[in-house]
């Protein structure tokens, strides 16, 4: 069975020898699908998420370039490399394709060299673009926690009876949490840890909002861990004017045990709200 990390290259063209071809040359180290004209591989686009595109350009119907404008108009696979494989090479036709978005192009008949040297660095460069992606959304999630807070925190600051203090934290805390905690939950380098999911939760959660921190387990007790964080998520600053941003973490981690099916007690050691140089928070399961 294939790994699902292999890339998966869309073939398109409506002559079965050249698809045949294409496969051969491509089967050992990528996933091949084909279709064998516009509207199918477009239905194919969108169902099987290819990570690179191989389309004919003299086609019925749909010619290539209409269907590389389509993926390329389409804010989904904008950015889905797509390389044009023709027997056309005058200046036009490579000015018609580039019009229509296309990344690069092969002349036929295709040479496996530099048909797999095409395809190796179009998926080098998408695979950089998706990382700078996954930086702007981290980002942007640091962004959406704290503008929550910003929005918040001035009422703490007013005289108010503690329970509803209490209950502002718990809304705070539901506030970032539920924004967040959506994506965070189903990401594979977490549910693929061996480790306790709930730690690695904890942990990948703050440290997304911007903090440092990671968890260990107590080697006495089995049931129990420690987090440890060395930079607060909420700001340094921040966070030691305002200690009640510790509570914060604290039930962000609740809230993430209870989605995780969790029960959990959670003792506050130390925490940088307090003047202490770190947050340690020592999480035990309940049996």
């Amino acid at each position: 069975m294939p790994d699902k990390l292999t890339p998966k290259v869309l073939i398109v063209d409506d002559e079965p020898m050249n698809v045949e071809l294409l496969e051969a040359y491509l089967s050992n180290e990528y996933i091949t699908i084909s279709a064998s004209n516009g509207k199918e591989a477009l239905i194919k686009v969108n169902e099987e998420k290819p990570d690179i595109v191989l389309l004919d350009v003299m086609m019925p119907e749909i010619s290539g370039y209409e269907v590389c404008k389509f993926i390329k108009d389409a804010k989904e696979t904008e950015f889905l490399p797509v390389v044009m494989v023709t027997a056309l090479s005058n200046k036009e036709d490579r000015i018609k394709g580039l019009e229509s978005g296309a990344d690069d192009f092969l002349i036929k008949p295709v040479d496996k060299v530099e048909l797999t040297a095409r395809i190796r660095s179009l998926l080098r460069i998408k695979h950089l673009h998706s990382s700078l992606l996954q930086e702007k959304e981290k980002l942007e999630m640091q962004n959406r926690a704290r503008s929550v807070l910003t929005r918040i925190i001035p009422t703490l600051f007013k005289s108010i009876p503690p329970e509803q203090k209490n209950l502002i934290i718990h809304q705070m805390t539901n506030m970032v949490v539920e924004s967040m905690l959506d994506v965070l939950i189903d990401r594979e380098d977490v549910n693929n840890k061996k480790a306790d999911p709930l730690g690695d939760s904890c942990c990948l959660l703050m440290n997304q909002l911007g903090g440092r921190f990671e968890f260990k387990t107590d080697p006495e007790d089995n049931e129990s861990f420690y987090i440890r964080g060395t930079k607060c998520p909420w700001g340094e600053q921040e966070a030691k004017l305002n200690p009640v941003l510790c509570n914060i973490t604290r039930g962000v981690f609740a809230r993430l045990a209870e989605r995780i099916n969790d029960e959990i007690n959670i003792e506050v050691l130390y925490t940088i709200g307090n003047s202490d140089d770190e947050c340690i928070f020592r999480l035990s399961k309940q049996i």
